[in-house]
């Protein structure tokens, strides 16, 4: 029995949920050739001419790096730029696919996308808890349906090992691939789409993965891929193969005719050689041929001009049009819109839920923050402790003092630049696949990571450093200390969203940050008087945290507050200081810097949201 035989018997058996039929003609697909201080290059087209049909079953594309195999899979999964794509178009079961194909197929990228700080389990269940409606499928299902992927996949052993990070040891690189393509599984996709499945693992875990995903195809689902050099192990499990070279198809077909054609173009396959490894050869020109032209240097050249002549390839093309015929007359079904099948408010608890989970489980992030604030808060404490209420220690010491805590509030969020540039691929990944909406990942990181980590440790701060400073003994003056610091902190932590939002580059997130930061404090009032600055730059200290946190912190401290000098130890009031610095310490002139850095606050988190949806999700 012939191999097609015995792959239509054994997709015969799960004919109820057999995978869709994945056509794509003429495909022709350039990208811009970006050069230095030109916003557009010249076009380089990286696909040429390219068609082919792809059934139930498992379909490899193979060639050499550059060939543009990744780049014709992520163009057929709906992965690429739409306006790359200069002509031809993809089809599944002759139906035309928008990017909804993202969300309804599954989609395993090359790098493993995984939350470290998980476990398997974890990670599974998060993913299928986030992709199944909670309408049809219930806790106890989606549990069970976790065990099975888990049983099937064979990470019983490690299903309670976290995934691991850079500070942590997690499970191996083949117990991380068997993960990523479970979280695909979830949903039980019949269309699979894998970039490199096997790159970066030891034969042995890449020959499993492959098995695992032939089972997979033999109950019914179409299995795309795109794979280098593999072994002979891999390779002969292989259905349909489509060979590229440089952006051109030199062969599209069974996998047991390749050989067969090649060597009616006269190239010989040498006795015990891989088949997959002689084709690399001929494309890259390595084998030559007994025929003309193809004896010559460059022979190779002509194998995807000799492809498109030849009978495979007219089969081919004679069933895409075909396929068009049938699109012209009207048999086109209509796109599907795939909506979230979760809620907005079911997507931000999970999310959440995750968001905590691996906050807790980074100590560098969470306990670390608290006790750096605790330990500033001691040193600020015992640097000021107990300023004097005589002039003129009372009034530089103060200043000294608010001009150091509103620079450690600023400067010490440059962390959370990370924030967005850590997660970039883990957010780009989940968001295209249809996980949860841009605003559920930006407001769980705003309510489960922005609180629990910067405004706790602040009111820890503010609590020690103001006693041990001896500042105004009012409680409310000290709600009033402790609110202030957090709109300061909270506004640098706004500006650092911005930035991490809106860059790739944590190196380059830091010169950003660092440059308004610097700005701001000179801009402050502390180190210039802003009065008798040039009118055409005194309007920046509109622009400056530092002006509003010091102003604010000034009228809290000195209103009502009983000064003594030295010589007389006569009664100065507050309020006569802040006379002479021009400041409104009236209930409005008080919290009109408070309301300016929620102003600030608001402003950048918005202009964050914005950046994080702008981010391209294109390959």
């Amino acid at each position: 029995m012939s191999k097609d035989k015995e792959v239509a018997c054994e997709l015969q058996e799960h004919a109820q949920e057999r995978g869709p039929t994945v056509t794509f003609h003429r495909l022709h697909y350039s990208v811009q050739d970006s050069r230095f201080c030109l916003r557009n290059g010249p076009e380089k087209y990286i696909l040429k001419d390219v068609s082919g049909i792809m059934r139930p079953g498992m379909n490899a594309i193979m060639g050499a790096t550059g060939s543009g195999k990744t780049s014709l899979l992520d163009v057929i999964a709906g992965r690429k730029d739409p306006r790359g794509l200069k002509e031809g178009q993809v089809l599944v079961d002759g139906r035309v696919v928008t990017s909804e194909l993202r969300l309804s197929s599954a989609y395993v990228v090359q790098d493993d996308i995984l939350m470290g700080t998980l476990s398997v389990r974890e990670n599974l269940l998060f993913s299928a808890n986030l992709r199944l409606d909670p309408r049809q499928h219930t806790d106890k299902e989606k549990q069970s349906r976790v065990d099975a992927i888990i049983q099937d996949l064979g990470l019983t052993d490690c299903a309670y090992t976290k995934i691991g990070t850079e500070f942590l040891r997690g499970v191996s690189g083949g117990e991380r691939k068997r993960c990523s393509i479970g979280m695909e599984l979830i949903t039980s996709p019949s269309l699979l789409f894998l970039d490199e499945p096997t790159t970066g693992l030891d034969s042995n875990t890449a020959n499993s993965i492959i098995s695992l995903l032939h089972n997979l195809s033999r109950r019914g689902k179409t299995v795309i891929f795109s794979i280098h050099q593999p072994r002979y192990s891999i390779f002969r499990q292989f259905d349909h193969l489509t060979l590229m070279h440089k952006g051109e198809v030199v062969y599209a077909g069974a996998v047991e005719r390749a050989l067969d054609y090649f060597t009616d173009l006269g190239y010989q396959i040498e006795a015990f050689n891989n088949p997959a490894d002689f084709f690399m050869d001929v494309t890259n020109g390595e084998a030559k041929s007994a025929l003309a032209p193809f004896n010559t240097e460059e022979g190779h050249t002509f194998l995807a001009p000799t492809f498109r002549q030849s009978q495979p390839c007219r089969t081919v093309l004679e069933e895409l049009e075909r396929v068009d015929s049938g699109l012209a007359s009207g048999s086109k079904r209509p796109d599907k819109i795939v909506n979230y099948p979760t809620s907005f408010l079911y997507q931000m608890r999970v999310v959440c839920a995750r968001t905590l989970l691996n906050l807790l489980r980074n100590p560098q992030t969470s306990y670390a923050q608290l006790a750096l604030n605790i330990f500033f808060a001691v040193l600020v404490g015992l640097i000021y402790f107990q300023m004097p209420l005589y002039m003129p220690q009372a009034l530089q010491n103060r200043g000294g003092a608010f001009f150091f805590l509103i620079i450690n509030m600023v400067f010490g969020n440059l962390s959370a630049v990370e924030l967005f540039i850590n997660e970039r691929a883990i957010f780009i990944h989940e968001n295209s696949s249809g996980y949860y909406r841009t605003s559920v990942y930006f407001l769980s990181k705003i309510f489960a990571d922005l609180f629990p980590n910067r405004i706790i440790p602040i009111f820890v701060f503010s609590a020690i450093a103001y006693y041990m400073m001896g500042l105004k003994p009012d409680f409310e003056a000290f709600l009033c200390f402790a609110l202030n610091m957090s709109l300061v902190s909270l506004a640098g932590v706004g500006l650092a969203f911005l930035v991490s939002a809106s860059v790739s580059s944590f190196a380059m997130a830091n010169i950003l940050i660092a440059l308004p930061f610097v700005f701001m404090m000179v801009f402050g009032g502390f180190l210039v008087d802003l009065n008798y600055m040039l009118n055409w730059l005194a309007w920046l200290k509109w622009l400056s945290i530092f002006n509003y946190g010091l102003n604010a912190a000034f009228i809290n401290e000195f209103q009502g507050q009983i000064f003594y000098t030295n010589s007389t130890g006569g009664p100065i009031k507050g309020e006569t200081f802040l006379d002479l610095k021009q400041l409104d310490y009236s209930t409005w002139g008080y919290w009109q810097n408070e309301v300016a850095l929620m102003g600030i606050i608001l402003v950048c988190m918005v202009f964050a949201y914005v950046q994080l949806r702008r981010i391209n999700r294109w390959k």
